[in-house]
């Protein structure tokens, strides 16, 4: 089942012994679009930190409740690297966080999360910040930033083949593998009040500095797609239309 990106932001974060924070923004890797981290705000907690949780560690969320567990305790996030959420988050800084948590890399084999498809969702028996050191990489890693916050990206113009369509309003993500499977597009700034989806797949550029998303398709493409409301769930069956007339294979046939 596909999750919004903006719904997800503002669900409490319940570690093995209380609540740590709420979801404040979701960061993904601009090459294969996948969510890596949650940004968590801690409050009073931890005098107002902000902490990273990898999906590794989500079980399964309470979508009704709006909150996510995760098989930590309060003491071993307190204890995790110290990551700047207001500065970029490099590959270094990513291996010292992988290597205090034990979790199995995901830049580190040809799976979305490394040798697998999806996250390891609630690893056990880690000895979280056992050796830390011993774990670290013993050579430089080059700083490849490639994260990218979603609150960051809401906004961005989204240009088709001949012309502007429309700007980013939210990001459906796929809650086994938390890849982004469509970005959502307001096209309200072009004609009135038409919502689509428009895959990462069918994206051929961003430009970060510009705040802009380039895709190949034409605007009358998009203008006659499927539209998409943000207030119902959506449906294969809305999927399966929308890459019907995209004349594009669906990620689910990969």
């Amino acid at each position: 089942m596909l999750r919004s990106v903006n719904d997800l932001r503002g669900h409490a974060i319940l570690a093995t012994d209380g609540v740590i924070g709420t979801v404040d923004d979701l960061y993904f890797d601009d090459e294969d679009w996948a969510i890596r981290y949650l940004v968590v705000d801690t409050g009073g907690w931890l005098s107002g930190k902000k902490v990273l949780l990898s999906p590794h560690a989500i079980g399964h969320p309470d979508w009704l409740d709006r909150q996510v567990p995760v098989s930590l305790t309060k003491a071993q996030v307190e204890k995790s690297p110290d990551i700047d959420t207001h500065k970029p988050v490099s590959r270094q800084l990513e291996v010292e966080y992988y290597g205090y948590y034990g979790y199995p890399p995901y830049w580190d084999g040809t799976g979305l999360w490394g040798m697998s498809g999806y996250p390891a969702g609630s690893v056990k028996d880690l000895h979280i910040g056992e050796d830390f050191t011993s774990r670290r990489s013993a050579t430089h890693v080059p700083d490849d930033i490639h994260l990218r916050s979603c609150a960051t990206v809401m906004g961005h113009h989204v240009h088709a083949i001949d012309g502007p369509i429309g700007h980013i309003s939210d990001m459906l993500v796929d809650e086994q593998t938390w890849q982004v499977r469509y970005a959502v597009v307001n096209t309200s700034n072009w004609w009135l009040g038409h919502t689509v989806l428009v895959s990462p797949r069918w994206i051929t550029g961003v430009d970060w500095v510009d705040s802009s998303v380039t895709v190949d398709l034409t605007q009358h493409a998009i203008q006659t797609a499927p539209p998409y409301d943000e207030s119902v769930q959506l449906s294969r069956q809305l999927e399966l239309a929308v890459h019907e007339h995209y004349k594009r294979r669906g990620y689910w046939a990969a």
